[in-house]
């Protein structure tokens, strides 16, 4: 009984996980599907950026104090609704992207 609340406990915590490819998926309009595309012609291509990279940058359009490439107002509400956790995960994926 004991394993099958431990395994039923870490199925539940699995399902709320973010999940960075799902997250990524709003980013595709003006990254593209591979991250290569330049958002709306001014921003550098995203794939394969470091981890902590992209993290600092998602923490800092979220918050309102980063503006890379005129873009701030846009990513903000963009990553308005994301967690520490999505954030994360979606730094992850994109790191991915190569």
């Amino acid at each position: 009984m004991k394993k099958v609340a431990i395994a039923m406990l870490f199925a539940g915590s699995t399902l709320l996980m973010a999940d960075g490819a799902a997250l990524y998926a709003k980013c595709a309009g003006c990254h593209g599907k591979d991250g290569k595309t330049k958002a709306l012609g001014k921003s550098d291509p995203i794939a394969g950026l470091a981890v902590d990279v992209l993290v600092k940058d998602l923490e800092g359009y979220k918050a309102g104090t980063t503006n890379k490439h005129g873009m701030g107002g846009v990513m903000k509400g963009q990553v308005a609704t994301y967690s520490a956790d999505d954030i994360k995960a979606v730094a992850e994926y994109i790191n991915g992207l190569k």
